[in-house]
């Protein structure tokens, strides 16, 4: 065989291979998109992977996943959007606070996302109706921001003689400022002292 009929035996191998590769199905992306850290969300990411394989989907099988956490940076979020929009994920899927479904929500307008939320989806802008919130965005919300002051008003009625109760934040958490305003509203209404204590690392929790 000369070094010709080589060449071309090699370019027929690389094309068919080439196409084989082609005609193989690609392994469908997730893009995670979290504001929270991994260590914090280990049982809701295992619910994840749970519902996943309820469908038929197992990471590392027929499914990959790429995670980005923010780990309480809530600045990260737009950044890790735009790169996981940039891989080309099939779907995003966004929890650990409203931030993560907005920098998604920005990032592409064409990648289905499914997020999980904490305040009212339509108040925030993220879909036009909760029937029908219209463009590239669906999921849910625990509606856990309205549910703030009712949380402390139980605290007062479960221990009424309790003078003060304590709200920790997060201050880079854009939903902070609201929280706070409503259950200090709460708080004067119910007649307890609200110290207002701020915490972004698991260390100044500690503190």
């Amino acid at each position: 065989m000369n070094r010709r009929q080589l060449m071309l035996l090699l370019g027929g191998a690389m094309t068919a291979a080439t196409g084989l590769r082609a005609q193989q199905k690609p392994v469908p992306v997730i893009g995670y998109l979290s504001g929270i850290s991994p260590g914090l969300y280990t049982p809701y990411v295992a619910a994840f992977h749970q519902g996943l394989s309820e469908s038929g989907y197992v990471e590392g099988q027929n499914l990959a996943i790429e995670y980005r956490w923010a780990e309480g940076r809530f600045e990260r979020l737009p950044a890790f959007a735009a790169d996981l929009v940039g891989r080309n994920v099939d779907v995003l899927a966004t929890s650990g606070g409203d931030s993560s479904a907005v920098a998604a929500k920005n990032a592409t307008s064409t990648i289905p996302i499914v997020a999980v939320i904490g305040d009212d989806p339509v108040a925030t802008g993220l879909v036009a109706s909760l029937a029908r919130p219209g463009g590239n965005l669906t999921g849910f919300s625990i509606f856990g921001v309205e549910m703030m002051p009712k949380r402390l008003e139980i605290l007062s009625e479960l221990v009424p003689q309790t003078r003060a109760i304590a709200l920790l934040v997060n201050p880079n958490n854009p939903q902070t400022p609201g929280i706070t305003r409503d259950v200090r509203d709460a708080a004067r209404a119910t007649g307890v002292d609200l110290p207002v204590l701020k915490a972004t690392t698991e260390s100044e929790i500690d503190e």
